[in-house]
């Protein structure tokens, strides 16, 4: 699939199958699409299959549809209509003409259906659900006929039509395909069709009482779409004997190929809709788009970059095989493409007061420094150094353990982009708690080495004087089991995922950072030097004002 990094295209099984088609004439393009139900936000799962249908699609200078199946008006609404939009957009991703709805095809889904009526091969069934799943049968029983499946054409086109008209209770009929109840495919015995449901959809308002089930209106909809290639997780390869069955016994002049890639788990997460909807609804994070979400939103609004989410689902590959990856993979890929393109700034999340004791505003200077050290083209700053600044916490010691290099009593240390400074003495509280060092400046030492002796360690730092307070926002993941969803009690019954929520997924950090990240614009990545990555918040940094900041990932893996 296409990516930013401008990496090798990587051959898969799909590759191979749409190469054989082209060659041997059987397709002439390459049509795809991308079908989500819009009754939640798209999730790191979704991303994997946009990055497969979209960049397919462009590397073989083909189209993509975006195609909402919005069949089941229950769960279904604009808002996640147009999140999903959002989210491919900003992934960098373009769909061929206008935004496509399943319910564009609601005629002519019921037309097909009257069609299959007519030819005998569908009927309206009076049975219960709970009666109809005692007929289906198992893995090991074949399944046995309805009462009411040798109705006649004429009788089940009366009722399907009164059906549509609403002269029924919901759920007291369906509509049911007629193929085989003895199948060792279960999809094949007879699966419903339509249902009656009285329910306001978001597009079609109160003009059906009745709706189509999604494995009769994807196919169809594939086919009205003229797509080739109707790839789609690998829980559908059992229902695409049934994908083939509706396409062939209808009047449609084309017939898609389903193609089955397996899905995505990602470790210590989940991509459950309806479990991030229950996140949500019970208030465990703020929304759809928390940061703490494996959802495109809350990905963008972590500082999460779509070149690092394109090139994570090129590494994971697309197979059959099972797809069960690390986090670490994921916040590899970002850190990788984060590391050239984000301008890199001082921050103190954890600070403890320096006085420079020899500090003289007319002799000790402050230096100018890039935002990045492989790209001029970022620019400068200067780092204005005063009599107070901050250092973080952790950079000192008073009994430090074997090779240290940073900051202690009578040790000297250098201020990045500053001078080398020695801790003279240690002031703390009546509790015994470091609350101050007094240091003193080496004013020989401003962009050169100390005379007659090395000073091995750097740290990060701001003036007291100059830096703001911003508010920081430190992310972790969201859970503490790898599986969250997968873990069985005593009792062999699944644990309620939500008692594995971390308690420490969310720390509220006020920090000190240095004064230019005020001016930046939401949405602006940085690397806070020898802390990690940080964005600021997409919708609570204000430019000029407030700084926010949301951490993105660290500097390395801290979960190995």
């Amino acid at each position: 699939m296409s990516t930013e990094n401008n990496a090798p295209v990587v051959n898969n099984f799909i590759r191979s199958i749409i190469d054989e088609d082209l060659a041997a004439g059987r397709r002439s393009s390459v049509v795809t699409r991308f079908p989500p139900e819009p009754n939640g936000f798209a999730h790191i799962g979704h991303a994997k299959a946009i990055c497969i249908n979209f960049g397919l699609a462009e590397d073989y200078n083909g189209q993509c549809n975006l195609r909402m199946d919005d069949t089941n008006p229950e769960k279904e609404s604009d808002e996640f209509v147009e999140a999903f939009k959002q989210d491919i957009s900003w992934l960098g991703f373009k769909w061929n003409g206008e935004v496509r709805y399943a319910s564009d095809y609601f005629d002519r889904l019921y037309g097909y259906a009257v069609e299959l009526i007519q030819a005998g091969k569908a009927y309206v069934d009076d049975l219960s659900a709970e009666e109809m799943r005692q007929y289906r049968g198992n893995l090991t029983e074949p399944g046995k006929n309805s009462p009411y499946r040798d109705r006649s054409p004429e009788e089940n086109l009366d009722l399907f039509t009164r059906m549509k008209n609403g002269e029924f209770a919901d759920g007291s009929k369906t509509l049911r395909l007629k193929i085989d109840m003895a199948s060792g495919n279960i999809n094949l015995r007879d699966p419903a069709i339509y249902r009656i449901r009285r329910v306001h959809h978001h597009r079609t308002g109160d003009k059906w009482c009745i709706y189509p089930m999604y494995d009769y209106t994807h196919c169809i909809s594939d086919a009205i779409e003229g797509i080739t290639h109707s790839l789609c997780s690998l829980e559908f390869e059992d229902h695409r004997p049934l994908y083939d069955w509706v396409l062939d016994n209808i009047s449609i002049g084309h017939h898609p190929q389903q193609i089955e890639f397996s899905r995505l788990e990602l470790l210590y997460a989940l991509t459950s809709k309806r479990k991030l909807q229950a996140l949500v609804n019970d208030g465990f994070v703020t929304g759809w788009d928390d940061p703490r979400m494996p959802t495109i939103a809350g990905m963008r609004r972590r500082g999460y970059s779509p070149a690092g989410i394109k090139l994570f689902a090129q590494r994971i590959g697309v197979s059959k095989s099972e797809n069960i990856i690390d986090m670490a993979i994921l916040e590899g890929a970002v850190r990788e493409t984060l590391e050239n393109d984000s301008p890199r700034v001082m921050a103190v999340v954890n600070p403890l007061k320096v006085t420079l004791t020899n500090y003289d505003a007319a002799v000790t200077a402050s230096r100018s420094a890039p935002f990045h050290p492989h790209h001029p083209e970022f620019g400068e700053r200067d780092v204005p150094i005063a009599r107070e600044i901050w250092i973080e916490r952790d950079d000192f010691a008073e009994t430090p353990p074997p090779k240290w290099q940073r900051l202690t009593a009578g040790g000297e240390v250098r201020l990045r982009y500053s001078y080398v400074i020695k801790c003279d003495e240690v002031v703390k509280d009546a509790d015994g708690e470091v609350v101050e060092l007094k240091c003193s400046i080496d004013h020989d030492t401003l962009g050169k080495n100390p005379e007659g002796r090395k000073v091995k360690g750097v740290i990060h730092w701001v003036s007291a004087e100059h830096a703001i307070q911003a508010d920081v926002r430190w992310y972790d993941r969201l859970f503490t089991e790898q599986r969250p969803d997968a873990v069985r009690g005593e009792d062999g019954e699944y644990v309620d995922f939500r008692q594995f929520l971390s308690q420490e997924s969310l720390k509220l950090v006020p920090a000190y950072v240095e004064a230019s990240v005020l001016q930046a614009e939401p949405e602006t990545r940085f690397q806070f030097e020898r802390l990690g990555y940080f964005v600021t918040d997409r919708y609570e940094h204000r430019q000029g004002d407030k700084a926010v900041f949301n951490r993105t990932v660290g500097l390395k893996d801290s979960w190995k």
